[in-house]
């Protein structure tokens, strides 16, 4: 594969000349579980006693808010985070968000979204789909939302620092790498690769003899 990358050990370089927030963009990976899982439990805790809503429902959706969450990775990733700006500005704010995560792709502790970043995108999901959604139907499907992104920001750790044997996630595992060291312009889903299919950007199969 390409050397696409600028250092692949567990190292990175420093993003920020300010202290505070330097030490703010170096997350550990259980973060995202340890802020998020409650608001999981909250939301649904709350559907499970809004008399409106059936089990059925519930179930649905939770469903669909997983499924949106996934589209939502996708859209973010191809369009916000690989967008490549001209002026200066842009370039810094680019290479903050995600450059530099493609420069260091085993840097252990800019693997998963710090939360000055992942609560104000949170929030402003949760305000789009109760305008959508109204009061109610918001507890589940904000429930299986986040439970998409906890799952996202996991799943990004694992494919690249767990030893995986399991062919479904070494599968998950081989289409991200792709992404890193074959072809950024290509591999744009983390969790599943679904939207890549969809999207008609997955990764072109091997001919006979390549």
């Amino acid at each position: 594969m390409a050397k696409n990358y600028v250092s692949n050990k567990d190292e990175t370089v420093r993003m920020f000349k300010n202290d505070f927030l330097e030490a703010f963009s170096r997350v550990h990976w259980t973060v995202p579980i340890i802020f998020f899982s409650p608001v999981v439990i909250y939301f649904l805790y709350r559907a499970i006693f809004v008399p409106e809503l059936s089990s059925g429902n519930i179930i649905l959706l939770y469903i669909a808010g997983i499924i949106i969450w996934t589209f939502t990775e996708y859209t973010l990733h191809r369009f916000v985070f690989h967008y490549q700006p001209k002026n200066k500005i842009g370039q810094r704010l680019h290479f903050i968000m995600h450059g530099v995560h493609h420069d260091y792709p085993k840097d252990s502790k800019r693997l998963v979204m710090p939360p000055l970043v992942s609560i104000p995108l949170a929030s402003f999901f949760y305000l789009l789909f109760i305008l959508l959604l109204g009061n109610v139907y918001i507890f589940p499907f904000y429930a299986g939302f986040i439970t998409g992104y906890i799952f996202y920001d996991t799943t990004h750790y694992a494919v690249h620092h767990f030893n995986i044997h399991n062919k479904f996630w070494l599968a998950i595992k081989n289409h991200h790498m792709k992404h890193h060291y074959q072809d950024s312009s290509n591999g744009y889903g983390v969790s599943q690769p679904t939207w890549d299919y969809v999207f008609g950007t997955t990764f072109p199969e091997k001919k006979d003899g390549e």
